[in-house]
């Protein structure tokens, strides 16, 4: 039987440890590294220390503080260290942080680049103007649940028709609705957003910008996007 002073331990370790991601995440240097890792990818600390536009020895400091604070994880390949994201949890809430911080839809618009409000990457999963109108056509075409949490039997015939295979093995949710920080709208996450997104780059329907969450939509995407899902991408 759990004892007051247990609950009240488990209470305030909960706290520290809230406390302590927060802390990490709060320098505005962090943060550029944490968005620039969102496009799921590993990084050395030279080219973070380019996006954060910080000193080595400054950047080293920063991701000490962020793999500490369990938001990265450092590899070693030889003699280079990488870092990258600890986990796709880390980049939903990352995603989730975004659009609260934006007072309104409209200043987020106005200040994010277009390439990027159109297609770019939510770690393994597309994100944009782009994935927001699919995700819509996939409600309206009975592809998803009322709330996005579930492909329904439409969907998964639909999915197999395209040849998209969903991993039985993963632990994550086989399908979610991610609020898209740009669009203010969600986009399709969970395990179908990831093999939708995959499935997308065998096609050649999209590609990606070595180093940057910029998307790309192919000529061949577009005309696909107009056919599947009715969907016209006028953007370059």
């Amino acid at each position: 039987m759990l004892k007051q002073a247990d609950i009240l331990d488990d209470s305030q370790a909960l706290e520290h440890a809230m406390v302590t991601v927060a802390a990490a995440m709060a320098d505005a240097s962090r943060v550029k590294i944490l968005c620039a890792l969102m496009d799921g990818r590993a990084w050395t600390a030279t080219e973070l220390s380019v996006v954060a536009e910080v000193s080595s020895s400054t950047t080293s400091a920063h991701l000490a503080r962020l793999v500490s604070g369990h938001l990265l994880t450092c590899l070693s390949q030889g003699r280079h260290r990488y870092y990258r994201l600890s986990s796709r949890e880390v980049a939903e809430l990352l995603e989730k942080v975004m659009g609260i911080s934006w007072q309104s839809g409209t200043s987020a618009k106005i200040t994010t680049p277009s390439s990027l409000r159109l297609a770019r990457t939510c770690y393994d999963h597309l994100a944009g103007e782009v994935a927001v109108n699919i995700y819509d056509a996939m409600l309206k075409q009975a592809w998803l649940s009322a709330d996005g949490s579930a492909l329904t039997v439409k969907g998964q015939q639909q999915f197999a028709l395209l040849g998209i295979t969903l991993n039985p093995q993963v632990r994550r949710k086989k399908c979610s609705a991610c609020l898209d920080w740009s669009e203010r709208r969600f986009h399709l996450g969970g395990e179908a957003g990831a093999a939708f997104f995959a499935w997308c780059e065998q096609q050649q329907w999209i590609t990606r910008t070595p180093g940057y969450r910029e998307v790309s939509i192919t000529l061949a995407g577009k005309r696909a996007l107009k056919n599947l899902f009715g969907i016209l991408v006028n953007a370059s």
